[in-house]
């Protein structure tokens, strides 16, 4: 029996769609279940950090990347290769401070959006794909890297972009380099 060439990337789109499909299924059960949306932001991070801090295995083994040496240069994997092999999609990267340890992560396409139209008024505060800082939050700090990760703009509340700020917290400095 053969196989289609086009077969895996078929697949790999079909578990996409399924996972965009499950996670509005997801949210909307949340909304449910928590009357604020500070609420529901706060657990999809929770979600999302949890997912993180066991996705950078799978990241690390798959992507054979290199030691980062500088802010930018993670910045730069996270948006080439991971947003690339897990949502298929490549943010921009722009540093918005002079320091060189704030970055911003701009998405012309968000996939975790493709099935949702627009938020219901009385869900104003809602951050849709929290879930997603979460992740970014989660598998820095298991590389050593503590950062504040936020949305900073978002299509779905009416933005031109959906724009993902990125704020690592120490000095490269700051971190502790062990030679043995």
């Amino acid at each position: 029996m053969s196989r289609s060439p086009g077969r895996k990337q078929e697949n790999h789109k079909i578990s996409r769609e399924l996972f965009v499909l499950t996670y509005g299924a997801l949210v909307a059960q949340l909304c449910k279940d928590y009357e604020k949306d500070e609420d529901v932001n706060a657990c999809l991070d929770r979600m999302g950090y949890s997912i993180g801090i066991r996705l950078i295995d799978d990241f690390l083994a798959r992507s054979a990347v290199k030691r980062c040496r500088s802010y930018s240069e993670t910045a730069d994997v996270i948006a080439q290769v991971a947003f690339k092999m897990y949502l298929g999609v490549t943010p921009s990267v722009s540093c918005s401070s002079a320091t060189g340890n704030e970055f911003s992560l701009i998405l012309d396409k968000n996939p975790l959006v493709d099935f949702v139209e627009e938020l219901p008024a009385e869900r104003a505060s809602l951050c849709y794909c929290n879930l997603l800082c979460g992740v970014i939050r989660g598998a820095l700090d298991m590389v050593h890297l503590e950062a504040e990760v936020t949305f900073l703009q978002d299509r779905l509340k009416g933005d031109a972009v959906t724009e993902i700020g990125i704020t690592f917290l120490r000095k490269p400095e700051d971190r502790k380099h062990r030679r043995n």
